[in-house]
């Protein structure tokens, strides 16, 4: 399996509209953040959790050309809002795209894109196949995910173990029950928004105490903000098997 970042960014990306702080004045790359997303390979299929507001130019820079399936962890602008761009998959691939999500999630779509379920299809709008999921493990061509339900303050939210990847963004608890799920990933994909503490994601601080409660290989911080600080400033703080992930990050496993 092959893991891209394609985004670690928190809701309004990084550099943020209008800020001067020295996160969003940085020159380096990893500290430029689209909305937070991730591309799996697996053998040869193609899949992507969340497309974002940031999803045509994140598949276009890591020149994905072809897309099974799109799998979303829950119903947030910056986690949906670019479904619209898997038109040029459904053109070159000549089918449906499936989108798997809660029912939730799946209702929150059909309000938001209601052209795409009209009764009347306009020509070239988005064609889709919808795929109701719970907390349940599922496969999507072939390729077996089991949900991780955690909470993202108040609202249940979907992270997903894949093999041993597992991926996890909007969060700020995990039961007992459901971190069993986690244990024993080689690599864990975290969020951590910021070094505060914030009412629904975890801080850096919890994230790492997390981490180092599952001991995984390898860990990667994301739905990072400006607020977290410098990339490089905050990497020096982390224990060694923990870094900050950055977008276009790729993992081998």
């Amino acid at each position: 399996m092959k893991v891209t970042l394609l985004g670690t960014g928190t809701s309004q990306g990084v550099p943020v509209i209008g800020c001067t702080c020295k996160v969003c004045r940085s020159v380096d790359y990893r500290d430029k953040r689209l909305r937070v997303s991730v591309h799996l390979q697996v053998g040869d299929k193609s899949i992507i959790i969340d497309s974002g507001p940031d999803f045509r130019e994140q598949v276009l820079r890591e020149r994905i050309r072809t897309l099974d399936a799109l799998v979303f962890t829950h119903e947030h602008k910056d986690h949906t809002a670019g479904l619209d761009d898997i038109r040029a998959f459904n053109f070159m691939q000549q089918r449906d795209m499936p989108l798997y999500a809660e029912e939730r999630v799946l209702k929150q779509l059909k309000q938001e894109f209601s052209y795409i379920f009209s009764g009347f299809k306009y020509p070239g709008i988005p064609q889709v196949q919808l795929h109701q999921i719970g907390n349940y493990p599922f496969e999507v061509e072939g390729v077996l995910f089991t949900p991780i339900q955690v909470m993202h303050y108040k609202l249940p939210v979907f992270g997903y173990r894949i093999g041993d990847f597992s991926y996890i963004t909007d969060v700020n608890y995990i039961s007992e029950e459901e971190k069993d799920k986690l244990r024993g990933s080689k690599v864990i994909v975290l969020d951590a928004l910021r070094i505060e503490k914030h009412i629904s994601h975890f801080s850096l601080q919890e994230a790492v105490q997390l981490l180092e409660e599952l001991q995984p290989e390898q860990a990667y911080l994301t739905h990072i903000s400006h607020l977290m600080g410098l990339h490089r400033e905050v990497e020096q703080q982390l224990p060694d098997f923990i870094r900050l992930g950055y977008d276009g990050l790729q993992i081998e496993l």
